[in-house]
């Protein structure tokens, strides 16, 4: 099974997604370069329990854009109407190049907060996100599609 099957499989699972299960894929996964993350991507998240995930849902969350290496919107909402803004409750966020899990990899961190999200690729379409926020117990995985 090729790893964007895989990634479909765990996304079309109506129950709890297993850590051990994003663990896995994201570490079969190649790294994603800075570049290639630029732009504006949906967003969506893996439901595996992380209280992060009704945090996303109140914010109305649909994606990320990164404008340039220094210049990153991590947290866009949408609205009713479909229309895209920041919001500013994280602030902004930097893109750099840094290891997580044995490779060095596309990362996103926050300015304001003790927060990282590290990127694979999935295909030339999807990222599998994975965020880890010092103090939490476990990390919080998520997905982003142009």
């Amino acid at each position: 099974m090729t790893s964007t099957q895989q990634f479909q499989q765990l996304l079309q699972g109506d129950a709890k997604t297993e850590l051990s299960q994003l663990d896995a894929l994201f570490d079969t996964l190649p790294a994603i370069s800075e570049a290639a993350m630029l732009g504006e991507w949906t967003g969506g998240v893996f439901r595996t329990g992380h209280p992060g995930e009704r945090q996303l849902a109140a914010l109305q969350w649909g994606g990320k854009t990164f404008r340039s290496r220094d210049d990153v919107d991590p947290i866009v909402s949408v609205s009713a109407a479909g229309e895209r803004s920041a919001n500013p409750i994280m602030g902004a966020a930097t893109l750099r190049m840094v290891e997580y899990r044995g490779v060095v990899t596309a990362t996103m961190v926050y300015d304001q907060h003790p927060v990282m999200d590290h990127f694979r690729q999935v295909d030339d379409t999807t990222v599998l996100g994975v965020m880890i926020k010092k103090g939490d117990t476990i990390p919080l995985y998520f997905y982003l599609q142009r």
